[in-house]
């Protein structure tokens, strides 16, 4: 099977924009037994997971599966439909679709559990209207039309055709997502000394170091 290693780096601090190409991924409830089959769950660490995304469905395409289609290799978005994500809740699922390449997912709704996974790595999941979406996959079935997601504002451009759509992206996590608050490990990492500090001024960290 083959599949794109991520021509990205993974996703870190502030996530303002997304700009790429798209894949287009139609149908309703497409679970996460499908984006990452359980056989791949027994796995150490998540590296890898991305060539094994949609592994069962791309056996059965033999090739003709959108993850496989030469023109889709490093699209950074995902065009989905509704129900996106349901069934189990795996992390693993939004764990192969980043180490693929995916950087921000559009449909008309997401399982909870899902979203707050892929929130909790840095993938903004918006949202449209049945009609709405429709259009937007259309447009972006063309190989050669570029995207630009704007997560601040929830608007997604395309330019070719040229386009603009206005997506829902509730207030909590899009102020999570612009100002890097989503990142929990980078901001541990970022105030490292402020941390050193306070527990250095605490009495139960004191005597457990002593």
């Amino acid at each position: 099977m083959t599949s794109a290693a991520p021509a990205f780096p993974l996703p870190a601090g502030p996530i303002t924009q997304v700009r790429g190409r798209a894949l287009v991924l139609r149908g309703d409830d497409i679970d996460t037994d499908r984006i990452i089959p359980a056989r791949f769950l027994k796995c150490v660490t998540f590296e890898g997971l991305g060539q094994q995304v949609f592994a069962d469905d791309r056996i059965e395409l033999q090739g003709a599966h959108p993850f496989d289609r030469p023109d889709h290799q490093g699209a950074r978005l995902l065009l989905v439909n509704r129900n996106f994500g349901c069934g189990s809740s795996r992390e693993h699922a939004p764990q192969a679709l980043m180490r693929w390449g995916i950087r921000a997912v559009v449909g008309e709704s997401f399982a909870e559990i899902f979203y707050g996974n892929c929130l909790a790595l840095g993938i903004p999941c918006l949202t449209a209207s049945h009609e709405l979406l429709l259009a937007i996959q259309a447009a972006a079935a063309d190989p050669a039309a570029e995207l630009e997601l704007d997560v601040a504002t929830a608007r997604l451009r395309s330019s070719q055709p040229e386009a603009s759509w206005e997506l829902d992206l509730p207030a909590g996590p899009r102020q999570m997502l612009s100002t890097g608050q989503w990142d929990g490990t980078g901001q541990l990492v970022g105030n490292g000394e402020a941390l050193a500090a306070t527990a250095a001024r605490l009495p139960y960290m004191t005597n457990f170091a002593g």
